[in-house]
């Protein structure tokens, strides 16, 4: 009871830094804090929160940033430790066809748990979701450490992450305006992708041949056997970093709260939110852009790592540190859409995304490494640059139509539905020893088709600026 009164006298005194609009499908209203100053026509010039606020985003930043750091590093220390317990898994090319199935554990619990873990980052403070569920990555990889058989250990992992994507997404539509999320999303995207960047890299150091001969040294006191599980015990300490880092993130007022918490309600609940944001345009376009892009993405992440063993001659740890060049690429992209590109445009950006098909394909043609970095870092300037907005779109019409954390689940569920799939695919054509080469045009060739009828469809959905 004294935490909802607290609840309720936050939002009564945040009020006069608020501003609502009528929601044109519902007829509800909704309000969004602002980030700095205060509505235009609001008495007094500037926000009494703006300092606090700031520092609640930034919290924010810092908390996504050591998260996602461990999440990186730890995929490629888990693909090492899976080739130490099975070496049977690997193919005559050098690559495990296991490393897929290994990403499709850690995704199939965001399609499994999308219904639930919208309501539940809605249901509590944001920041408190956001601890739990790097409690959650911390118990899988304590699980990893002890024995539980990566595959397994990693779903775990995946757990925590599908529970965490809707806390630290949806909070952005509660610290920001509207014309602010494009700006927010940049430094997201930004920041995430220098922790992919420097967690491929910290991940190529863990599994590398230096850190393995420091392992040998160390193990005996550690009690972990192998570089492998070493490289994991030293990745758990960026996991207590970020939990701590959550528990200053400040408490806003709870955005959509259940009226029942059923399993059957929570499940009528989501595929009501599943089917409205299919059926709003703009969200149907902004949802199907990002689903696209995350499925092929993280496919596309794999296919670099053997397309740069077969053809570039690449050890694993100089092919982890290239994934790391698109990575920078992304964060390129991303600041660019931040800078160029505003909400009531971002359908404009659809025909960056078929040029990024293009690009993916043309990766055939190149055998030269320097043309390779200067080509993978094209193609996720690319990618960064139409999925910022897209997803500054997707996560607005979201709060506007059933609240932001609701949303990003349905989001969540269809990416990483399309990244269960794809990774299928490609694990399949691994097994069939297709050339990496014929791959990777069939997946430059899905993006590029996709992306050419989604631009037919919905370029002209903003023309009026409607939002």
């Amino acid at each position: 009871m004294r935490r909802e009164a607290a609840h309720r006298k936050s939002a009564k005194t945040a009020h006069s830094a608020q501003q609502r609009w009528r929601v044109p499908a519902t007829g509800r209203t909704r309000a969004v804090s602002w980030y700095k100053g205060a509505p235009s026509g609001t008495a007094g010039g500037a926000d009494p929160h703006h300092d606090a606020m700031n520092r609640g985003f930034y919290t924010i930043l810092a908390a996504q940033f050591f998260s996602a750091l461990a999440d990186n590093a730890l995929l490629f220390s888990a693909i090492a430790l899976l080739k130490v317990l099975n070496p049977a898994c690997v193919t005559e090319s050098g690559e495990c066809w296991q490393t897929p199935v290994l990403q499709q554990f850690f995704v199939f619990a965001y399609i499994a748990l999308a219904p639930f873990v919208g309501p539940f980052a809605d249901a509590l403070p944001k920041g408190r979701v956001m601890f739990i569920s790097n409690a959650v990555k911390l118990t899988g990889c304590l699980a990893m450490l002890g024995g539980l058989h990566p595959l397994l250990a990693y779903g775990v992992v995946g757990i925590g992450a599908a529970m965490y994507s809707p806390a630290k997404y949806g909070i952005l539509t509660e610290y920001l305006p509207p014309q602010r999320l494009v700006l927010a999303n940049g430094w997201m995207e930004g920041l995430t992708v220098a922790a992919i960047v420097l967690g491929a890299i910290l991940g190529g150091f863990l599994v590398g041949p230096g850190f393995a001969s420091l392992a040998a040294h160390l193990h005996a006191g550690t009690g972990l056997e192998s570089p492998a599980k070493l490289a994991i015990g030293t990745i758990v300490l960026l996991y207590l970093i970020a939990a701590a880092t959550n528990l200053y993130i400040p408490r806003v007022a709870i955005d959509h709260r259940l009226p029942k918490k059923t399993p059957v309600y929570i499940l009528q609940d989501f595929w009501h939110c599943f089917r409205l944001l299919w059926r709003d345009p703009l969200g149907q376009v902004s949802l199907a852009v990002t689903t696209l892009f995350w499925g092929a993405g993280a496919t596309l992440r794999l296919i670099v790592l053997a397309w740069a063993a077969t053809v570039l001659n690449f050890g694993p740890q100089r092919a982890i540190e290239l994934t790391a060049v698109t990575a920078v690429g992304i964060a390129l992209g991303s600041v660019l859409a931040a800078r160029f590109v505003t909400l009531q445009r971002a359908v404009k950006v659809l025909p960056v995304g078929i040029a990024m098909g293009f690009g993916v394909m043309s990766m055939v043609f190149v055998s030269d490494w320097k043309t390779a970095v200067a080509m993978l870092m094209l193609i996720g300037a690319m990618g960064g640059f139409f999925v910022v907005p897209m997803n500054a779109l997707l996560q607005h019409r979201g709060h506007l139509l059933m609240g932001a954390g609701h949303s990003i689940a349905v989001q969540n569920f269809n990416e990483n539905l399309s990244i269960l799939v794809l990774l299928g695919a490609y694990a399949l054509m691994l097994r069939a020893e297709l050339e990496i080469d014929t791959i990777t045009i069939v997946f430059g060739l899905l993006v590029a088709s996709v992306m050419y009828l989604l631009w037919r469809r919905h370029r002209h959905d903003q023309d009026e600026g409607a939002m």
